[in-house]
């Protein structure tokens, strides 16, 4: 219902611009033709590479760097122009790049949030200039307060309306999940500070607009290599770090904890009878059962703690700076291992929802304080650990030095059946 609001809002808002207004004049006409062109070129010259971008970042929050033109449009245009240019170059890029895979009504949204979005920072724009002083500008060129106005008016309205919808749609998502990363909003920023520059010299003359092709250009090209990047350092099953990735992003922190204090530790984690779930439901469930088990490894430690899938059914996590030693890296193996214990992974079929549960998990750990110990003998011997504790009776946890030479004595054993499954 409040999507639907937004929508109306944004058609209605433009509907009564158009109609109070005569209209823009020789300029400002020129001017909304010529981003309309220039922005459905830059659409048609960087549709390859938006298509390729969209494919890798499937499922995060996708930054539109037409957004340059849209701004500019509301820096020079009358709101409601400047909603209609927004609306036109949008649309194009819809149909052009997304039409297969963004449903209309997901598409007729994020065009009203940047009809709306561009609609305020118009009025946001003419209200700024029209207090004159700093506001005021010379010989046409908008004055820096004005454009910062401008700016933050449409990074605002854009934001909230986006964030709104994710929490409609999905009440338990998370605030970075509605917001986006800090990458995501300064590239949001990058596209408004373009439209800016544009904008300005679109004042002083029109054909400075050709200009601004080629930079766009080549932010969609180091835009698209950054996704690639975190495509390729990413499991695709699970979300969590691949085994490469894991190891390069490890080392980095293992040097930079080095030069500091606490300790360092390697947490390496394996399913018990996860090959039962596989043979019995299938790979698909199986799947489920990895991603729910990395969910509750990503809840269960902090944000900058490195999770990782080793491949089939191991992961790793890697923990540094925690100060309480191997009784720490205890609590934390063992408040995961009774996590997945609990776990009831609920799968639609066929025949009616399935829900396997009585998983369980063995944790091998190995901690080393400050001073010695690197990454490859910490998985050694938290390795080392782990086979222990599955030559234990599994489901438990087993911890190891990384300089003691010590044999890893497993904690007392809980023996749990393999996987079982209920039919509602």
């Amino acid at each position: 219902m409040s999507i639907l609001v937004v929508e109306a809002t944004a058609v209605l808002l433009v509907t009564l611009g158009l109609a109070g207004d005569g209209g823009p004049r020789g300029a400002a006409l020129f001017a909304f033709g010529l981003l309309c062109v220039a922005g459905i070129v830059h659409g048609e010259v960087a549709r390859k590479v938006e298509q390729v971008r969209r494919q890798v970042h499937m499922g995060g929050m996708h930054v539109n760097l037409s957004s340059t033109w849209f701004f500019a449009a509301a820096v020079l245009l009358p709101p409601a122009y400047a909603g209609v240019c927004a609306a036109v170059i949008h649309t194009h890029l819809w149909l052009r790049t997304e039409e297969t895979r963004t449903p209309p009504y997901r598409h007729a949204f994020t065009t009203a949030a940047f009809v709306l979005s561009g609609y305020a920072a118009s009025a946001a724009i003419a209200y700024a200039h029209g207090l004159g002083g700093w506001f005021a500008g010379e010989q046409g060129i908008p004055a820096i307060p004005v454009l910062v106005v401008g700016m933050l008016v449409f990074l605002t309205v854009n934001t909230a309306l986006v964030a709104g919808a994710i929490a409609v749609s999905d009440p338990q998502a998370k605030v970075d999940q509605m917001l986006g990363d800090w990458d995501e909003n300064l590239l949001e920023v990058t596209t408004l500070c373009l439209g800016a520059l544009l904008a300005v010299a679109v004042s002083i003359t029109p054909w400075l607009v050709l200009f601004v092709l080629p930079p766009l250009l080549v932010l969609h090209r180091a835009v698209l290599v950054r996704h690639l990047e975190e495509a390729a350092s990413t499991d695709s099953k699970t979300g969590l770090l691949t085994a490469a990735a894991w190891h390069t992003s490890t080392e980095r922190e293992l040097r930079r904890v080095r030069r500091g204090d606490g300790s360092r530790a390697v947490l390496v984690l394996d399913l018990d009878h996860f090959k039962a779930v596989n043979d019995t439901h299938g790979h698909l469930a199986g799947d489920q059962v990895l991603a729910s088990v990395a969910d509750t490894l990503r809840s269960e430690v902090r944000d900058r703690d490195l999770v990782g899938r080793f491949g089939g059914e191991e992961f790793v996590v890697f923990l540094a700076g925690r100060n309480g030693g191997d009784g720490d890296l205890e609590a934390v193996a063992d408040r995961i291992r009774r996590r997945v214990a609990a776990l009831r992974v609920e799968i639609p079929t066929a025949d009616g929802p399935l829900t396997i549960a009585g998983l369980s998990i063995s944790v091998g750990g190995a901690v080393h304080l400050a001073g010695g110990g690197d990454l490859r003998e910490l998985l050694q011997v938290a390795d080392a650990a782990l086979y222990s504790a599955k030559r234990a009776g599994r489901n438990q946890v087993c911890m190891g030095s990384a300089t003691g030479g010590g044999v890893p004595v497993p904690t007392p054993p809980e023996a749990r059946p393999a996987p079982s499954v209920e039919v509602p």
